[in-house]
């Protein structure tokens, strides 16, 4: 096996370690909206919005959704996103060597 070979295994494997430990994973995008309320006599009416309110908006048969988050699941959410795109991060880079792999006609188990 050749020293090119034995870097895109030994990667590859701590790749898929890596995805073990990515246990938060939320698909979606950040939001952080600042509102007004129904009274009109209210500060958010000429000034200062009440907020900021926390959502992910996710996709959900090809609509997006909103789901709130929070205050006390903000940081977890967050983590979350950043583990889903080091999961797509972590895909692509095994795509890239399995591909590598397969042109150099690596048969592995």
């Amino acid at each position: 096996m050749t020293s090119g070979k034995t870097q895109l295994l030994q990667e590859k494997k701590r790749l898929l370690d890596e995805l073990g430990h990515l246990t938060h994973i939320l698909h979606g995008t950040w939001l952080e909206r600042h509102t007004t309320c129904s009274n009109p006599s209210c500060r958010c009416h000429v000034g200062e919005k009440h907020g900021p309110r926390y959502y992910v908006v996710i996709n959900r048969n090809g609509k997006q959704r909103p789901k709130y988050i929070p205050k006390s699941s903000v940081e977890k959410a967050r983590q979350g996103i950043m583990e889903y795109q080091r999961l797509a991060e972590i895909v692509d880079r095994l795509t890239e060597i399995n591909l590598a792999l397969l042109r150099e006609g690596e048969s592995e188990q």
